[in-house]
């Protein structure tokens, strides 16, 4: 067999990273950097330039912070070294010198990392629904708390809708790129709001890479973190929605156009993203 043509008889899944699927497919630094700095400015009235990205992952948003400014540091921490290295070869150190020098990486739990103290830290992609009891959650607030400068601010992004709490399997193709991402809600227990979810991706030769990342966590309310929040010391938290735009009167579709704005009421909808930020 000719060796040039191996290579293509080798299912899509299989040549797949699974890190870069997932930030292709799930974040979108550069979105949530410009919110994070013009929130900070409005709560504020002036630049954030320190950074904690608390389960950071492969750390793309510790990364993409210290591009926007050559003053800008980051701290990125997590728990799992293997994803850290990974994110440290294809993330850090291919932004240049520079940008790898204002960037620390740390294996540790998040509990435990407090210093240098920064302007911002956030947990997002629903990390901080890994803790499972109030009890779990106060002591990382306390602990986030802590690494905060006296002008600081935790920002967490939070999902919920009616659609939060069901069995579903949603698939999403990715703008420019030839794989399908699906989200798996497997199960909910509305009793302790026990929740099991998957990411899968599909490829255009039939293949799939199931289960790629799983997630066993207690999905929280707005109104029971901004409960703990307070309990943590935060003087002030702030829910921030995405603004959207009716595309379609006949079936009265609403797309969201990117922008956030703070709120204190809102209709609920099937599915929702937020952000919430807390003042020190």
């Amino acid at each position: 067999m000719d060796k040039s043509n191996i290579k293509s008889l080798v299912r899509m899944a299989q040549q797949a990273d699974r890190h870069v699927l997932y930030q292709k497919s799930v974040q979108a630094p550069e979105t949530e950097i410009e919110l994070m700095i013009e929130t900070y400015r409005e709560i504020r009235g002036w630049e954030p330039i320190s950074l904690r990205e608390d389960f950071c992952g492969t750390a793309l948003l510790a990364t993409e912070w210290c591009k926007t400014d050559p003053q800008r540091t980051a701290q990125g921490v997590d728990l799992d070294q293997a994803t850290l290295d990974w994110g440290r070869e294809h993330n850090v150190l291919d932004a240049g010198d520079d940008v790898a020098s204002r960037v620390e990486l740390v294996c540790e739990n998040v509990l435990k990392v407090q210093q240098p103290k920064v302007d911002i830290t956030c947990a997002f992609n629903f990390s901080f629904n890994g803790f499972k009891t109030r009890e779990q959650l106060l002591a990382y607030f306390e602990a986030a708390r802590k690494g905060l400068n006296d002008n600081g601010v935790l920002v967490l992004d939070v999902y919920g809708g009616t659609e939060s709490m069901d069995e579903v399997e949603e698939e999403r193709e990715v703008d420019d790129e030839d794989f399908t991402y699906i989200w798996h809600q497997e199960s909910f227990n509305p009793i302790d709001h026990a929740l099991k979810c998957h990411i899968h991706f599909a490829f255009p030769d039939g293949s799939r890479l199931n289960r790629a990342f799983s997630y066993d966590w207690r999905l929280w309310t707005l109104p029971e973190l901004r409960e703990l929040l307070h309990d943590a010391g935060f003087s002030s938290t702030h829910v921030y929605w995405e603004e959207f735009e009716d595309t379609d009167e006949e079936d009265d579709y609403l797309e969201g156009t990117g922008n956030y704005r703070e709120v204190d009421a809102i209709d609920n909808q099937e599915s929702w993203i937020s952000y919430l930020f807390a003042a020190v």
